[in-house]
This record gives C-alpha cells, structure tokens and sequence, in this order.
C-alpha cells in the first residue's frame, strides 16, 4: 500500500523533473499537426489539459482555452489554439471515444472546449474526481504525484496566471503546459496499476481463506 504524504513530508520531496524539452512540440504548421495526429492517433490513453489566458476584471468571461495540450508517456504536444488555423486532427483526437483522456480538474476545460470551439470531449476520466480519498476531497495533480512517485510537482502561480494567448510562448510556460499533460498520465498509469495489485490481493485472500 502506498503511504500518504502529509504536507511536512511533500516539502521535503526532491522535485518532479518533468518532460524533457526536446520531447515537446509545440505545433505551428500543418506538417506538425500531421505529425502530432500521427502519434496521438494511435495511443490507448493521452494525458490532456489546457491553458486560458487569465481574467482580472470582475464579470469578465474569459474566451479561451488558448492552448490545448496532449501527451503520451513519452512526448507532448501543445496547440496554441489562436495561432492555428485548422484544429480537425485536435477535434477528432479529443471527440474519439476509442482514446481516453486523462488529467486533473477538467470540468472547465472540456466546457469551454465545447462553448468556445465546439469540440465534445469524449471517453474522458477526471483524475481529481476518481482518486479522491474523501467523498469531498478531490485529488490534485500535486498529492498525486507526491503520493505515487515521492516527488514534489513544482507549480508555478506566476507561470499558471501568465499570457497563454502570446504569440510565443515562454520556456517555462512550454515546460509547465507539457508537464500539466504528461503528468496526469504517468499517474494514471501507475494508479490503475495499484487498483490492480489490491483488486489481485484481495482475490488471492479469499482463495487462500478458503
């Protein structure tokens, strides 16, 4: 069984590494999106989230998301929504109900994801909702990764609230957009696995009970 970290103990955790820069791409070209839809098309399950530039003034509606992200266990890729002029791969990958699509707090994103650009996110798994430990108490990306890898995930409040509509975007908002996707499936990977050894446990308890 895997401990529970207390907040004393994740401060202590040596930092999450995070994707490696040379394994994201951000897509810019059609050339790109065929190659992301390449490698997309063909997973199981992909890591997703994205990005809306912030909103400051009260009743203001915020018209993202800006940036849509998917990963696989080894690569990520982003889409800078206004700076591409075709998203049917992104759609057709995100509608597909033969891939799921983890990651953390999506209610959100897959409203606006539908609200603003017409896209029906589907077969998705809200990872916040179905590790929660507490009927109320929903899991964050940062328990998570403290819980399952012993690392501290590094969640910049800065970087979080920065311009995702820029026309280019920072390094560390490529390496935070990146991490936020890839993450949610490392951890599900590695969740599923744990259900599996208990659910195995608990069968082999009975037989031996026998």
């Amino acid at each position: 069984m895997i401990p529970l970290m207390t907040t004393e103990t994740e401060i202590s955790l040596p930092p999450y590494p995070g994707i490696h820069p040379g394994d994201v791409l951000v897509v810019r070209s059609q050339d790109q999106m065929d190659q992301a839809f390449a490698v997309l098309c063909t997973a199981d399950v992909l890591g997703f989230d994205t990005e809306s530039k912030p909103i400051f003034l009260k009743g203001q509606n915020s018209d993202g998301p800006h940036l849509i992200q998917l990963a696989t266990d080894t690569r990520a890729f982003l889409f800078p929504v206004l700076r591409l002029s075709n998203l049917d791969a992104v759609k057709a990958i995100l509608e597909s109900s033969a891939i799921l699509k983890v990651g953390f707090g999506l209610s959100e994103d897959t409203r606006r994801l539908h609200s603003r650009l017409g896209i029906q996110v589907a077969n998705v798994l809200d990872l916040s909702r179905a590790m929660r430990e507490a009927k109320r108490n929903d899991m964050g990306a940062k328990t998570a990764v403290a819980k399952y890898f012993g690392m501290k995930l590094q969640k910049s409040k800065k970087t979080s609230t920065s311009n995702w509509a820029a026309a280019e975007l920072s390094e560390r908002q490529i390496k935070y957009a990146a991490d936020d996707a890839q993450v949610a499936l490392l951890v599900y990977r590695i969740w599923l696995d744990a259900r599996k050894q208990q659910a195995l446990g608990a069968v082999n308890d009975i037989v031996a009970a026998q």
